[in-house]
């Protein structure tokens, strides 16, 4: 039942926003969507088959956020590093606002929201997450890069990085080195970016998508 699939996870989300994860009741969250709490363990299983599909889904949502960004930029005349900063932009707002995302970014999970998908942790909730998901932000940088790179792909509908100007009597850099710079270019653009979602600063976001635009020009021009 997908619709009901979407407007459970809309209820969990809206029950999370409110109030720990950890006195969250299936009874409320199927009584919100207007189905029966039986149709809420066929989709899910448990109460933690929710959280997990609920973080998946938020997640997902924020990487796909990430390409749009980086797309909408892209069309609307900015030029790679800009496209990188309007991503940072992204990013910055999205993990103020949605606090599993934040958890998602920095790996600081806790009983107020739901944990992310694996294997249930034993006794001793905030210690068995550190230790099962010490390297899940890491894996997340490289696919939020990957994504906004995507996201350029689809504003021009060619891969991104093709052979760079030729210098003066040289040849061509091939497509594929080009495009890896490019790819290295913006994981070091985000992960200044990430940095400020770990340790944030005052004040409007300008600043940090400035540097993650500086960074990202000044790798692209080497």
């Amino acid at each position: 039942m997908p619709a009901a699939r979407e407007t459970l996870l809309e209820a969990a989300h809206a029950a999370v926003r409110t109030r720990p994860w950890s006195v969250v009741r299936m009874v409320d969250v199927a009584a919100a969507a207007d189905v029966s709490r039986q149709t809420l363990y066929n989709e899910f299983g448990s109460k933690e088959g929710l959280g997990a599909a609920l973080v998946s889904r938020l997640v997902e949502n924020f990487l796909d956020g990430t390409g749009r960004a980086v797309t909408e930029a892209c069309r609307g005349g900015a030029d790679p590093a800009a496209c990188c900063a309007a991503a940072a932009h992204w990013v910055l707002r999205t993990a103020r606002a949605e606090p599993i995302v934040h958890a998602a970014l920095t790996g600081c999970w806790g009983p107020r929201i739901p944990l992310p998908p694996g294997p249930p942790p034993p006794a001793g909730w905030d210690r068995a997450v550190r230790e099962a998901h010490p390297a899940e932000p890491g894996r997340l940088a490289h696919v939020l890069c990957d994504r906004a790179v995507a996201g350029l792909d689809r504003a021009t509908r060619l891969p991104v990085g093709g052979p760079r100007a030729r210098p003066r009597g040289g040849p061509a850099a091939p497509a594929e080195t080009a495009r890896g710079d490019l790819l290295r270019a913006y994981e070091a653009g985000l992960r200044v970016a990430l940095s400020y979602v770990v340790a944030p600063q005052p004040g409007p976001d300008d600043d940090p998508c400035g540097r993650v635009d500086a960074v990202v020009r000044a790798l692209l021009a080497c």
